[in-house]
């Protein structure tokens, strides 16, 4: 069968390589044609039954934007990508079009796609549980079934008469087959020329927007942690889609700061702890064990619209998915004005003491557990592609 994915972010990427490699294992006949990144292309080359019109359309970094402002200042863009997009898919014609978060494009594809007789299926629900409940609607009148990766979505979409399929959380496959947590700590530091001494990760996250944000503070942080202690060295994980001109502007000339890129999991294996913008890493550093603190924090217009508009501070006690996931504080969340050099000082010492340490490191293990086991992709893979085959053939239009 003929597969259309559109991932526009990087743990979408990622979520996507390990969705391809298993529809490969369950369909060896699958073709591919997809919007994502490196981890996607990378999969996508190991698929038996490529052709030449296969493969990646468009690389997420040319599409990802975040917040309201950056939408605003980015309609142009967004509007020439969905074109691209339609007419792609129309051309190409596969079996099923496959949305992987993403939901501000991915929705309006979702009702393209059903509109022109092609059946959708969307991977990693769009936060609806959080904010803008109205796309619940879009979901039941485009989706023909919706993919979960988390238990707590379950008796959200259950209670709202959403068709899903729950199979578990693939980012447990991602991590636990990882060559990164398989070295040993002085082949990490061999392999970045780091300094032997104790290591404090910063994910200051992967659009230009959030790093602006989260390093200026997380340098100023960083200043006083290491005045305290001068063995304390830093290490800034750069994200996949960014250059290190990004990062350099607020780093400077601090020579205990070292940016290091494509390494984000040994990164959070060898720090004693973790201050991380909100998102997919958090739960990647849980996952591996790194004790954390989230930041976030935003413009005043994205912050505004997401406290009193979409609800989001109100409507969700949380804004990590490891504490959504228990329903309680595993790790500390800074937001906005309680994101300061002051805050994440402080607690950046807390975790690098003990008790403090270990209780988190006993949610983590919790978070793990409620997640379930390995599989998950596979799993997920081989539900699609029974759907696919249970279902009534589907209307394609001719051009």
């Amino acid at each position: 069968m003929k597969y259309y994915l559109i991932a526009g972010e990087a743990s979408g990427d990622l979520h996507g390589s390990n969705l391809l490699k298993g529809l490969v294992q369950a369909d060896p006949q699958a073709r591919f044609r997809f919007w994502g990144g490196e981890k996607m292309r990378d999969a996508w080359q190991q698929s038996p039954a490529r052709k030449e019109e296969d493969g990646l359309v468009m690389d997420y970094r040319q599409t990802a934007v975040m917040g309201i402002s950056d939408v605003l200042k980015s309609l142009g863009k967004i509007s020439r990508n969905l074109s691209l997009c339609k007419n792609d898919i129309l051309q190409w014609r596969p079996d099923v079009v496959i949305l992987i978060d993403y939901p501000g494009f991915n929705l309006k594809i979702a009702r393209f796609a059903k509109e022109h007789g092609f059946k959708v299926f969307y991977y990693i629900a769009p936060k609806v549980w959080a904010s803008r409940e109205g796309r619940i609607r879009q979901l039941k009148a485009y989706v023909d079934r919706l993919f979960l990766i988390f238990p707590f979505e379950i008796p959200y979409f259950t209670k709202k008469g959403v068709p899903f399929i729950y199979k578990g959380n693939p980012l447990i496959d991602a991590i636990d087959a990882s060559p990164a947590l398989e070295r040993t700590r002085e082949a990490f530091f061999a392999a970045h020329t780091l300094p032997e001494c104790r290591y404090v990760a910063l994910l200051a996250g992967s659009r230009k927007g959030e790093i602006g944000r989260m390093m200026p503070v997380c340098m100023e942080a960083a200043d006083r942690l290491a005045a305290q202690d001068p063995t304390l060295h830093f290490l800034v994980a750069g994200a996949p889609s960014r250059s290190p001109e990004d990062y350099q502007a607020y780093i400077g000339d601090r020579a205990n700061v070292h940016l290091i890129f494509n390494d984000t999991y040994g990164i959070l294996k060898n720090a004693e702890c973790a201050v991380i913008n909100s998102g997919t890493a958090s739960l990647e550093a849980a996952l591996i064990g790194t004790p954390q603190v989230v930041c976030w924090s935003a413009s005043k217009l994205t912050y505004f619209i997401g406290k009193y508009v979409l609800r989001v501070l109100e409507h969700v006690k949380y804004i990590s998915l490891g504490n959504l996931i228990l329903d309680r504080l595993v790790f500390k969340e800074f937001i906005q004005d309680d994101f300061n050099p002051t805050a994440v000082c402080q607690e950046v010492r807390r975790l690098m003491e003990e008790p403090y340490r270990t209780q988190m490191l006993e949610g983590y293990a919790q978070i793990r557990e409620a997640l379930g086991g390995g599989g998950a992709s596979q799993a997920v893979a081989q539900a699609m592609l029974d759907e696919l085959k249970k279902a009534e053939p589907l209307f394609k239009p001719v051009s």
